[in-house]
This record gives C-alpha cells, structure tokens and sequence, in this order.
C-alpha cells in the first residue's frame, strides 16, 4: 500500500493513500497537535468529504483497531498447523488492577502458560514486551496460549 505524505505549509502533514474504491483516507497531524481523519476523492485529495477531529486518545483507539486485528490474523495464520494454541487480544480497560504497572505484575505466563507476544499501543507494536514493560488502560496485549490458558488470562487482566 502506497502512503503519500504531503506537506501542508503552516497546517501540518497528511498522510494518505488511495482505496480499491477510489476513494483516499488518510490522517491530518497540525502543528498545534491537533489529528483529523479524512475521506477525500481519488481525483482531488484537497477536497475532502470528510473531515472528523480526534483527540490523541481516539486516534490511539482507532490504531489499535486497526492494527491488532492484522497481527492477531498474521499469528493465528501462524500456528493454524499447532492444534490447540490459539491468539487472542486482550485488552487493558479503565480500571484494570494491571493499569499503571509492569507485565511481570501479572504473572501471565506463570498463572496460566499464555505469553504476551506484543502490545499494541496508540498503533505502535510492541513486540517481545519485557517483564518490566508498563501496561496502560487503552493498551491490547496479544496474547498465545490455549483456550483455557487464555481464559484465565482474562480473568486476571479483570480481577488481578
């Protein structure tokens, strides 16, 4: 996929790239910080259909469902030939007992046998987190391991 950056003199940068169906989606970063999506037409990038302001937390989301979905895919693919192992996101919520301290807190792999493989956060994966890794609310762990392993992972994620 194709992503074109472009300058935009005293507003900031636009990321885009074209769809299968002719349309362009792409990302506005201000100077001042602030982040617009954008739907514009194939034929004239400047002229937007639509503009949607986020603050750097709804950008956070939005990457984060959009890009641990691909990687969850990518693994699953992975070890389709591995009876029994299985990928899963797990994510940390507001009010998680986890929020604010480090993968090793939560004994994942010790407690249940699943392994945390990356964490995504605000779009960025995090590969091969470490035991003192800090985990934030809006952060997706992905996670191998069995269906029971993976279970009891979420349980703990919940309740500590």
């Amino acid at each position: 996929m194709n992503v074109e950056v472009t300058p935009l003199p005293g507003i900031g940068v636009r990321k885009d790239f074209a769809t299968r169906a002719g349309r362009r989606i792409g990302v506005v970063t201000h100077r001042d910080g602030k982040i617009e999506l954008i739907v514009s037409k194939s034929d004239d990038p400047d002229a937007a259909l639509a503009s949607l302001p986020l603050t750097m937390e709804e950008a956070s989301a939005l990457s984060n469902l959009l890009g641990a979905p691909q990687l969850v895919a990518q693994l699953t693919e992975e070890h389709r030939d591995m009876p029994g192992i299985h990928t899963r996101q797990l994510p940390i919520n507001q009010g998680c007992p986890f929020d604010g301290r480090t993968l090793g807190d939560t004994a994942l792999r010790t407690r249940t046998g699943v392994s945390v493989v990356a964490v995504m956060r605000a779009g960025q994966v995090h590969a091969s987190p470490t035991p003192d890794f800090t985990l934030t609310a809006g952060d997706l762990l992905v996670t191998v391991g069995t269906s029971e392993g993976l279970e009891n992972a979420v349980k703990i994620l919940k309740r500590g």
